[in-house]
């Protein structure tokens, strides 16, 4: 599946999911300390960050190559776990009082955005620049995860969008993954040996 395809799956099925969840259950646990309003808001910055980052006016070579690259790259900082929480409540009570609707909004502004951006336009993110072809498997990923998340935390089932999603997803866990991790992926994935609570790769 190609970035674009994934991008476009993986969005499709995140936006089934955030269609599905109720007022109601906003204030419910969503992910470790975020409710589900917070993880929302977490998860929207897969769409939002694009259009922040985009730099067309730039034409230097981009410093990461592959999403795998700036997956590393995020591993590598030393990222404040309380501040990641903290912005992600703060986004979540910028969606305001219809979380729901401001989210598809800002899909419907973001994916335009990438069908007419082309693959070589520059992505200034934190981490280092990257052409959006590198890009979009990033924000695919997230979109990923965190529909599967919201899916869990609101007890619908996952979309098959996103169960097709998660094939390249997988793809890009190994890929980010250090070798011993690798090894041990495949290990779990073939019942030869089962993963430690809380293994991550990222």
């Amino acid at each position: 599946m190609d970035a674009r395809t994934w991008f476009t799956t993986a969005a499709a099925g995140f936006l089934q999911v955030v269609e599905g969840i109720d007022r109601s259950v906003l204030g419910d646990p969503g992910l470790g300390e975020w409710d589900v309003r917070s993880l929302l808001g977490h998860s929207a910055r897969a769409f939002v960050t694009i259009e922040s980052y985009l730099r067309s006016e730039l034409t230097t070579p981009p410093e990461l190559p592959a999403a795998a690259d700036y997956f590393i790259a995020v591993r590598a900082t030393s990222a404040d776990p309380q501040g990641v929480a903290e912005r992600g409540r703060q986004e979540g009570v910028a969606l305001g009082a219809d979380p729901v609707a401001a989210v598809r909004a800002i899909a419907a502004r973001i994916i335009p955005l990438v069908d007419d951006t082309p693959d070589d336009c520059l992505v200034e993110s934190p981490f280092g620049t990257m052409w959006l072809k590198g890009y979009l498997p990033t924000r695919a990923f997230e979109l990923t995860v965190h529909g599967i998340d919201l899916a869990r935390a609101t007890d619908q089932m996952v979309p098959p969008a996103l169960v097709e999603a998660a094939i390249p997803a997988a793809e890009l866990g190994a890929a980010m993954a250090p070798a011993e991790q690798r090894i041990r992926l495949v290990l779990a994935m073939t019942g030869r040996d089962t993963l430690p609570a809380g293994f991550t790769v990222l």
